[in-house]
Formats: structure tokens, sequence, C-alpha cells
């Protein structure tokens, strides 16, 4: 069978390539053609665009560039038309995904969402929409099942969350020979995770690395995204105590003692890796006054909001400051303070579920394709 899969970021692209390994799996004669990233490209099927030419974040940035996502959305319904795929796979990339969702519908190919647009953070009246539009639902996230179910009375199916997945899955790991083969010293590590897309990366680093004097018994590692060059990051590595690794996010943090990350798929990994960590972000002045104004979250990262309680820090936007990261970053170096959060770190693994997620999702598709 024929699948056509849309992701239009770095954790899309990892969660791609666990799905495209399953289907495989589960259909050995898949014809997979993508939008993804190097993930997806190294698992196998055709890569139509990678994510680096989709990565827009921001109101104001969206709209700077419409002419681009715009062209790109065009180009995207010419592709499907002419691959005619029997599925379409839509994972997380709301705003490119919903848009092309509604045209493939109105054309009766089957849409099948994996990992849920975030609708209960903000934009919920997308509901309309995903009844319309979506033939069957993934969600990863285990109070995104209620939500929808009993809240808007649309059936889904939580098959767990794949970063189990790709944590399990990763291949034996030693950290003096990656120490080694990364120039990185004897000091214990400050991971530095920034994000992947150049404006968030900008905006962050400055912030995120202006702490470490204030630390100088430990070497702070950037972990740079598949993304982009390291020349992009070189003028931020102005200190001995600063380091680069490029692609090796998890390697990093199965090194790390502790570690300040951008909000996203990163707050969720390095907890699962069992990471002390505090969550820093800010945004474009603009992009943040919008964005308040119209997401009610209590938490921005994936950790808290799974807990439904504070768990790890967050420095949002003006809390954001050289001395506020270097109060808490003080904090998760303490034993009593790192004991708690490990322990909540170990409840919220529970909270989601075994591994599988992929496996089962794959399963779900094929057998829906089969009937």
């Amino acid at each position: 069978m024929k699948y056509y899969i849309i992701a239009g970021e770095a954790s899309g692209d990892l969660h791609g390539s666990n799905l495209m390994k399953a289907l495989y799996k589960e259909d050995p004669n898949a014809d997979i053609r993508f939008w993804g990233g190097d993930l997806m490209q190294k698992t196998g099927g055709t890569l139509v665009k990678h994510y680096r030419e989709l990565a827009f974040m921001g109101f104001i940035e969206v709209i700077f560039n419409l002419k681009t996502i715009l062209s790109n959305i065009s180009f995207c319904k010419k592709d499907i038309t002419q691959f005619k795929p029997d599925v379409l796979i839509f994972i997380d990339y709301p705003g490119f995904n919903m848009r092309i969702a509604k045209w493939a519908k109105a054309l009766n190919y089957k849409t099948h969402y994996y990992i849920s647009p975030q609708i209960w953070a903000w934009k919920e009246n997308r509901i309309t929409s995903i009844k319309q539009d979506i033939d069957k639902m993934f969600v990863i996230l285990p109070f995104e099942k209620s939500f929808y179910e009993d809240k808007h009375h649309f059936p889904v199916e939580f098959v767990g969350h794949p970063l189990i997945d790709a944590i399990h899955n990763q291949p034996s790991f030693d950290e003096t020979t990656f120490r080694k083969e990364n120039n990185l010293s004897d000091k214990p590590i400050i991971a530095i995770l920034p994000g992947s897309r150049k404006q968030e990366i900008t905006k962050m680093l400055s912030v995120m690395l202006s702490v470490v004097n204030d630390f100088k018994e430990y070497q702070f590692v950037i972990a740079g995204a598949p993304s982009q060059e390291y020349s992009f990051y070189q003028h931020f590595i102005t200190n001995d105590n600063i380091k680069f690794v490029s692609n090796k996010t998890y390697a990093l943090l199965q090194s790390s003692t502790a570690a300040l990350v951008t909000s996203g798929t990163a707050t969720l990994e390095t907890a699962l890796f069992k990471v002390p960590e505090v969550v820093c972000y800010k945004g474009s002045w603009a992009s943040y006054q919008i964005a308040k104004r119209i997401i009610t979250l209590k938490y921005i990262s994936l950790v808290n909001l799974i807990m439904d309680k504070e768990v790890v820090t967050e420095l949002i936007q003006d809390d954001c400051t050289p001395k506020r990261i270097t109060e808490e970053l003080n904090k998760l170096l303490e034993p009593n303070y790192r004991k708690t959060l490990l322990h909540n770190y170990d409840l919220l693994e529970e909270k989601l579920g075994g591994i599988g997620a992929s496996e089962k999702t794959a399963k779900l598709i094929v057998a829906d394709l089969q009937k």
C-alpha cells in the first residue's frame, strides 16, 4: 500500500521514522513518500521536502513567510495527487497539515492523524475541522483521550508516547567514548537544548550561556540540531567551558548532570532520560503578547502538563534572566531537590504507558486499510 506522511519539525521526524519502521514491519511492500528529515530519510521511502524548509515559528514569523508557506501547500497537493496514496498520515504540524487534510478529505483520501494538534492549548475550535476532515486520530498524551472523547465526543486511540520507544531503542552507550570523540573534558556536563529552529536558537542561546562563568566547575554542552550547521552556532561559543555536539542529543543527555531546555518535546525527552532540568523560553515580544492572550494553559512544558503540577521550573519571557537561571540551576545540583525531581520523573513515565506506540499505531493504520 502507498503511504504519504507529513512531518514538519525535528520531533515529527523522530516519531515519523519510528512509525515508518513499524509500517514496513506490518506491510513489507509499503511505498512511503514523506515530508520530514534525516531520520525518516535513513529509514527508507522518498523524501519530498526537508522540514528545515518548513520551520517557521511564532505569529509574526509566519506572516512574513506566508508566501513560502502557501507555495509549499500548493506543491504538496500536486505531489499527493500524482502519488495517489492509500492513506495520508499527518504528524503534528497542524497549521500546514490541517489545510492539507481539508483538501484531501474533500477528494476522499483516507486521513489519519498521529500525534494530535495541541488544540487543548489553543485553537480549540479546530475540533470542528478535525471531526470533518480526520478519519482516525492517534493520541500520545493520557489526558488527550478524555479531552477528545468526553469533552468533544470524538473517538480517538491512545497509543502511548513514542518517545518511550525512541529512548528504549537506543543503542548501547559508553560515556567515556562519547566524551573522547567529542573533545569533552572530565568535568560534569550541563546540557543546553536551545531548540531546532534558527529563530528560537538565536533567542535562547545567549541567555542560556550567560551563566557559564557562575558554574566554572561544569562544562556547558550545546546540543546542535541536525537541521543547522556548526557555523550557525560558532559565534555563541565564546568560552572554553562551552562545547558543542551535533545531532547527538540523546548521548548528551545520558552524560549530563543537569540541563537547560527550551520548551517543547525536548522537555519530555530530558525528563525520560532522568536529567534534572530548567525549562527556558523567550519568544519575540509581539509573538509572546499574542500567545499569552490566547493560550490559557497553566504550564508550557509537557512534563508539567502531563503531571498537572509544577514538576520542573519554567522560566518564561521576562523571568528567563541570567539571575533566575543561575538560581534554578543551583537548585538542580542540590541532592534533596534532585531526589524529589527524579521521583516525579518516574511517576511521569508511568503515566505515559509502556513501549510500543509506533507499533500500535502502525497496526491500527494497516488494519484500517485492510478492511
